[in-house]
């Protein structure tokens, strides 16, 4: 008879508020229960960070990866970017963890072993490169908007008002337009190689690991048709 798997669960929010109100952790922990109960596994421990995933330096993890290797449990994440988005960085997790592993609930199809590891580090990379270049043409469009006379910052903006509501909202669109223009290749593409329904063209992002503007792998016809008007 062959023994359940265990588990030790990781879960990062980026914010103490968050943490404190269960915006984006809950979601975490119902991924996590879904594939633990799908492969009748045991959640034997369970770490919640609450650290910017910029930073490395993070004391729940390394908790949670040492009672990963004292009891041979696998590590598990609900997604590859609550970990990382560094291609060094996850390698030292997928290092560290001992010789069960990370598993991601976004990429359960991941195999064991070298050939697993090897992926994870790709999606890493792709992801890590996906950020960088995000960062490098918000960057720019705020440098145009700032030549063209707009007004990025303003020290007596009060939060919860209208005018912080717009600067915010006038942010977010730049971001938008930045992703947009990464992903319009990819679309492209996919339209060339006869991908016609909102549908089809995420499904073509899918398979070419394109994450999506949260991060994510799963590509809703809402979020194409999105990107999709503003490139």
């Amino acid at each position: 008879m062959t023994a359940s798997p265990t588990f030790v669960a990781y879960f990062r929010v980026s914010t103490q508020a968050q943490g404190r109100s269960g915006l984006g952790l809950e979601a975490q922990q119902e991924a996590v229960t879904r594939h633990v109960t799908s492969v009748g596994g045991l959640v034997v421990q369970s770490f919640t960070e609450v650290e910017s995933g910029k930073r490395d330096d993070r004391p729940q993890l390394a908790a949670a990866l040492a009672a990963c290797r004292a009891q041979g449990a696998v590590l598990l994440v609900a997604k590859l970017d609550r970990l990382a988005r560094n291609a060094r960085f996850l390698l030292s997790v997928v290092e560290g963890a001992g010789e069960a592993g990370v598993c991601f609930c976004d990429l359960p199809q991941l195999p064991p072993g070298p050939a697993g590891r090897f992926m994870l580090t790709m999606f890493a990379a792709v992801a890590e490169l996906e950020a960088g270049m995000i960062s490098q043409r918000t960057k720019a469009a705020l440098q145009a908007a700032k030549v063209r006379g707009v007004k990025l910052g303003n020290p007596h903006l009060q939060p919860g008002t209208p005018a912080a509501a717009k600067v915010a909202s006038d942010a977010a669109s730049v971001r938008a337009k930045a992703k947009a223009q990464d992903v319009r290749p990819y679309v492209e593409a996919a339209q060339k190689a006869g991908a016609v329904t909102l549908q089809q063209i995420g499904q073509a992002l899918e398979a070419r690991g394109v994450r999506t503007p949260r991060g994510g792998t799963r590509w809703a016809p809402a979020q194409v048709a999105r990107i999709m008007k503003a490139a």
